[in-house]
Parts: C-alpha cells; sequence; structure tokens
C-alpha cells in the first residue's frame, strides 16, 4: 500500500482548522486516505487507487495554500521519496 507523508508541524500552529481543511482537500483530490499523526499527514492508497506523482502532490498542496491565502507564508518542500514539509517562509518569521 503506498503512502505518502506531508509533515505539517509548522503549518500546525496556524488553527486546527487549516488542517481539517487540508485532509479533506486531499481526500477530494487524490483519491486516497487521509489521517494526521502528530506532525504529519499520512495518505494511504489501496493497490485500485494509484498515488499521484510527486509534481502533482506538490501543485496540489500549493493550490491548498493559496485557497487558504497562505501562500505568503509557507511553502511546499520536496523530501526524500513520497515526504512533503510545509514550511514557514523565511519573511513570514521575519514581520513577527
Amino acid at each position: 500500500m503506498p503512502e505518502i507523508v506531508i509533515e505539517i508541524s509548522e503549518l500546525r500552529g496556524e488553527n486546527g482548522e487549516t488542517i481539517k481543511n487540508l485532509i479533506e482537500f486531499l481526500e477530494d483530490r487524490t483519491n486516497g486516505e487521509a489521517k494526521a499523526t502528530g506532525s504529519q499527514i499520512i495518505l494511504s492508497y489501496t493497490e485500485e487507487a494509484e498515488a499521484p506523482s510527486k509534481s502533482h502532490m506538490r501543485v496540489l498542496l500549493r493550490k491548498f495554500l493559496h485557497k487558504e491565502e497562505l501562500k505568503g507564508d509557507f511553502r511546499v518542500i520536496t523530501g526524500k521519496e513520497n515526504l512533503f514539509i510545509i514550511k514557514e517562509r523565511k519573511q513570514a518569521r521575519a514581520e513577527e
């Protein structure tokens, strides 16, 4: 069963509603099952459902940030295989 891990430790500081919205968004767009575990979201896929490519997954995460008006504060980084990190931008940290 293929899995994609999204590191959300820095996004978790926003509010709980943002994490719920991200889980719903990913389940709707990818036909996978998403679970939040601590500082990660794990997307699981059955054998029949095909996981999206890395580039498509990155685009989906960026679309979510734009939709939630967080694109100026956060960015998406591709980590090792099947790992994505939503990281706070340095500019946003400096303004606080």
